[in-house]
């Protein structure tokens, strides 16, 4: 099947070459509507109506609105977008104090098979497009309204850096055309180290967040089979690598699953690696999943890995867990839509 080219997929230059026929102020006009007022091609007034109607065809949206869910207080909301080719992804926008951030997907599925994950275990299916993340950012920048959309996280489903050139072309779009600052951006990844080596040659010093999860080879090939090809010390010189480019701090997404690494060992380890890397950790509370039978660390066992790393001088923040009655963890909502509980084995408890 062939890959359907939908509007944010062009740049200023392609959207030239559509309207060459008409006058060049005609393509500041389009533009204006796409990426600054977010508007639908037809909702563009300041063009002609024939034109709309043309540009309607020539330029689809690549996302269809098939769920919609908003958490009771309305700090969370969350999109299961359908796509052309029928498939289905995630973004979720999370409002806080001052700013609102949003985490958008960069494939349908994940080839990466974290065990804890639910996109994980869905497997594979493609990649998204340029157009189909930037897509994403528009959306939820017009319904963050009237906050200002602050913070963009490439933490949805699937993982970004095995889709390079596409994720990377949105990172510059929603620099340049959008507006947020190189470090409000934050690419998330399991350790694709081709990917991170290369992220430290860019001219945007986005932060770098690495899904460790585990601090020991041993456990983290069980958690993130990635590990095998990449393991924790090639995973932490490439890490440095990209520090020492950016000028940025690294940051540590750390799943706590209850029984398997969220224990005095691990914790122990985890400080270590810290030192090194003059890392930074967001200890993640698990939501549960049907249909997956990980359980999560206690809000008491978080408390006390947190205090395990503090005490080893590591800093350590707690992720307050959100939209759980919104299914918002990455894949959930996905999952809950789809025909049948899916069933896998839970992490071995340590």
């Amino acid at each position: 099947m062939s890959q359907t080219i939908t509007r944010y997929d062009h740049d200023r230059e392609s959207l030239a070459e559509l309207l060459h026929e008409h006058p060049a102020y005609r393509v500041d006009q389009l533009w204006r509507g796409l990426y600054d007022d977010g508007l639908d091609v037809e909702a563009i007034s300041t063009l002609p109506k024939g034109l709309r109607g043309d540009l309607a065809t020539l330029l689809p949206a690549a996302l269809e609105n098939r769920v919609e869910r908003i958490s009771e207080g309305g700090e969370t909301h969350k999109w299961l977008w359908g796509l052309p080719d029928g498939d289905a992804v995630e973004t979720v926008l999370m409002h806080y104090t001052g700013r609102s951030t949003v985490c958008v997907s960069s494939q349908a599925g994940c080839a990466m098979a974290c065990g804890f994950c639910a996109t994980g275990q869905e497997g594979f299916r493609r990649h998204l497009t340029t157009g189909e993340i930037v897509e994403q950012v528009i959306r939820a920048r017009e319904a963050a309204k009237p906050r200002r959309l602050s913070n963009v996280v490439f933490m949805g489903m699937g993982e970004p850096l095995a889709n390079y050139d596409a994720t990377w072309g949105a990172v510059r779009r929603i620099h340049a055309d959008l507006g947020l600052s190189a470090r409000h951006i934050t690419m998330s990844t399991v350790g694709l180290i081709p990917g991170i080596r290369r992220m430290a040659t860019e001219d945007l010093p986005i932060s770098l967040a690495v899904s460790l999860h585990a601090a020991t080879d041993e456990l983290r090939n069980e958690l993130v089979p990635i590990n095998k090809r990449y393991p924790i010390s090639d995973l932490a010189d490439a890490c440095q690598e990209y520090v020492d480019a950016s000028g940025r701090r690294l940051s540590f997404e750390w799943a706590l699953i209850d029984g398997v690494n969220d224990t005095e060992d691990q914790a122990k380890a985890l400080a270590s690696l810290c030192k090194r890397l003059r890392a930074h950790v967001n200890l993640i509370p698990l939501n549960p999943t049907p249909g997956y039978p990980t359980i999560g660390t206690s809000s008491d066992g978080v408390k006390q890995f947190q205090r395990w790393l503090l005490d080893r001088n590591t800093n350590a923040t707690i992720r307050r867990n959100r939209g759980t009655d919104i299914d918002a963890a990455c894949g959930q909502l996905r999952a809950s839509q789809s025909s049948g509980e899916q069933s896998v084995a839970a992490p071995r408890r340590r």
